[in-house]
């Protein structure tokens, strides 16, 4: 198989299109000039850069349909379900990896906290850690960690999983974030959070930066990453964010 390469000028299909972090992912894509289709059961009116098109996730076949005609360069996932629908998500995370890995195209799933591993015991999972996750909240996470384990089982998909910090909420697009791997990260407040604007910021940045080159690279090969808000509202916090790799988003 061989994947497209990830440049300025792409074309990006977003499903859960009307979703706090699908919209914002949409929004974020044309400013910077990529070409949007946005999917979703009532996707949004068509603008600039963005062609809606009407799929339902629940519906395979109508899903498998809408991804092969996208002629897409890159798929971003961000669907959820309320209530939680386990087997749902992983359907809708199956379909798509297997379409994407038919056309050769990258997906990035937005996942869930839940996936990463504890800061208290990495043997231990977020989702499997009350000290994180009450319980009422134990079935989204689980949920989110059960969408991880079907991208890992599809070997023939080339697929990035996000997993948010713990709190991810409509906000100001500051442009800048930290960027980790599979354990939570806290800001300077000592908080995990991140505006879901500054997440579509991540997204971008993810694919437009992922080319062959760094994929197949041992050390860059990152399969699974988080990232969360960087405070930048002082000079004492600019030092302490840089200094732990606080960068701008392109």
């Amino acid at each position: 198989m061989t994947t497209r390469s990830m440049k300025a000028g792409m074309t990006i299909a977003v499903l859960g299109a009307t979703g706090m972090v699908g919209s914002r992912v949409i929004d974020e894509a044309g400013a910077r000039g990529h070409q949007v289709l946005a999917l979703s059961r009532k996707p949004p009116s068509q603008g600039p850069n963005v062609m809606p098109i009407a799929v339902d996730a629940n519906d395979p076949s109508a899903l498998r349909e809408a991804l092969t005609g996208a002629a897409a360069d890159a798929v971003v996932l961000t669907v959820r379900t309320l209530p939680v629908d386990q087997e749902l998500l992983v359907g809708v995370t199956r379909t798509v990896l297997d379409v994407a890995a038919r056309l050769g195209i990258r997906v990035l799933v937005v996942g869930g906290a839940g996936a990463l591993r504890s800061p208290d015991d990495p043997d231990l999972l977020v989702a499997d850690d009350p000290a994180y996750v009450p319980a009422e909240w134990r079935a989204v996470a689980a949920a989110g960690t059960a969408q991880l384990r079907t991208c890992e089982a599809h070997s023939d998909a080339d697929w990035v999983y996000l997993s948010p910090p713990a709190l991810l909420e409509p906000g100001d697009r500051t442009g800048r974030y930290r960027r980790g791997t599979d354990t939570p990260l806290t800001g300077a407040d000592g908080r995990s959070r991140i505006s879901a604007e500054d997440l579509a910021v991540a997204v971008l940045d993810e694919l437009e930066s992922s080319g062959p080159e760094s994929r197949s690279h041992p050390v860059r090969r990152i399969r699974h990453f988080t990232v969360v808000h960087c405070d930048m509202s002082s000079a004492s916090a600019v030092r302490h964010a840089v200094g732990r790799g606080c960068a701008p988003g392109r």
